[in-house]
C-alpha cells in the first residue's frame, strides 16, 4: 500500500494560500512545503518578527519562494478584521484558507474581546477570519477552507451555559470543547456551502499527536526538551503531523466535509487517511446552535 506524501503535490503557482499560526509547528512546515510547490503564501502570525524570521529561513532553502507576512492576532476581533480588510485590498483572489493557529491547555485567561482564550482563538477566532474572507473565497473558484482539529474532539462536549469558563474551568476540557467547535464548525459551513450552491468547499484535518509550540501551553515558548521526548514516542514530528494539512489542501479529490487524519492506531501518527470521526461526532443541531452562539459572540454574519 502506497501512502500519500508531499512528492504528490503538484504546481500551484496560481495559487493564494492563508495560513494562520504559521512561524513555527505545523502551520510552518505547511507553509514552507506550500511555498516549495509554488503558491504565494500569506503567513497570518500573531508576532510579526518570529513570522519574519520563519519566513527568511523558507526563502534561504527555496530563493524564489512568494511569502508574505501579515499580522493577525485571533485572540483580537478587531485584529481579525483589520487583517482581513488589509488582505482582501491587497489580493483579488483567496484559493486556500488554512485554519490552523490554536493554543492548548493555558492556565485561565481571556481574550481582548472577553471569551475564553482556547474557544475565543481555536473557534471564534477563525469563525470571524472565515466571514470576513467568504466573499473572496466564494468568488475565487474552487476555493477551499482547511480547518484544523483535533483527536481531543472525541471526548468534547460544548458546554453553551460555560463557554467563558467563569463558572469553573479545566485545561483540557475547554481545549477539547475548541476541537470540537472547529468539527462542527467546519461541517456546517460545507453544508451551507452545497446548499448556496459554491465550488467552495471546507474540509477538516488534524495532525494526530505531534511535536509542536501547542505543548507550550499558550505561551509561544519553545516545549521542554523532556515533554518533547515524551511526545516523540507516542506522535511524530512537525512534519509529518504537517501531512493532513496538506492533503486537505492539495489532494485533487477533495470534494468538501471530510476529515483527514493520521492512519496509525487511534489516528495519532502515520500518513493522512480519510477517517469517520464526521460521523460519529457531527451533531446538526448542536453545530447549528454553535453556528448561531458564534454570530452573536463576533458579530460576523455569513451570507449562507
Amino acid at each position: 500500500m502506497s501512502h500519500w506524501d508531499t512528492g504528490q503535490i503538484g504546481t500551484l503557482e496560481d495559487k493564494v494560500i492563508i495560513i494562520t499560526g504559521s512561524s513555527s509547528g505545523i502551520g510552518y512546515h505547511a507553509a514552507r512545503e506550500l511555498a516549495a510547490k509554488g503558491a504565494e503564501v500569506v503567513m497570518a502570525v500573531r508576532s510579526a518578527e518570529k513570522g519574519e524570521k520563519a519566513a527568511g529561513k523558507i526563502k534561504t532553502a527555496f530563493p524564489s519562494a512568494r511569502i508574505t507576512v501579515m499580522h493577525l492576532d485571533l485572540g483580537d476581533l478587531a485584529s481579525v478584521k483589520e487583517f482581513a480588510d488589509e488582505f482582501c485590498s491587497r489580493y483579488d483572489r483567496l484559493d486556500t484558507l488554512i485554519n490552523n493557529a490554536g493554543v492548548m491547555l493555558p492556565p485561565y485567561k481571556k481574550t481582548l474581546d472577553g471569551f475564553e482564550l482556547q474557544f475565543g482563538v481555536n473557534h471564534l477566532g477563525h469563525f470571524a477570519l472565515t466571514g470576513h474572507l467568504l466573499s473572496l473565497l466564494m468568488d475565487t473558484p474552487l476555493s477551499r477552507i482547511v480547518t484544523i482539529s483535533s483527536i481531543a474532539a472525541r471526548r468534547a462536549q460544548i458546554n453553551f451555559s460555560n463557554l467563558d469558563g467563569s463558572g469553573g474551568y479545566n485545561p483540557m476540557t475547554f481545549y477539547r470543547q475548541s476541537k470540537l467547535a472547529n468539527l462542527l464548525f467546519a461541517v456546517e459551513l460545507q453544508h451551507r456551502l452545497e446548499r448556496a450552491g459554491s465550488s467552495t468547499v471546507s474540509v477538516l484535518c488534524h495532525p494526530g499527536i505531534s511535536v509542536t509550540n501547542l505543548l507550550s501551553r499558550g505561551s509561544g515558548k519553545e516545549s521542554g526538551r523532556v515533554m518533547k521526548a515524551l511526545m516523540g514516542i507516542v506522535g511524530q514530528p512537525g512534519e509529518k503531523g504537517a501531512l493532513p494539512t496538506l492533503y486537505a489542501a492539495t489532494h485533487p479529490d477533495i470534494r468538501g466535509g471530510e476529515f483527514i487524519g493520521p492512519d496509525g492506531p487511534g489516528n495519532k501518527r502515520g500518513y493522512p487517511v480519510l477517517t469517520n470521526d464526521v460521523t460519529r461526532l457531527f451533531k446538526a443541531h448542536l453545530a447549528e446552535k454553535l453556528w448561531e452562539v458564534s454570530e452573536s459572540l463576533t458579530g460576523v454574519r455569513y451570507p449562507l
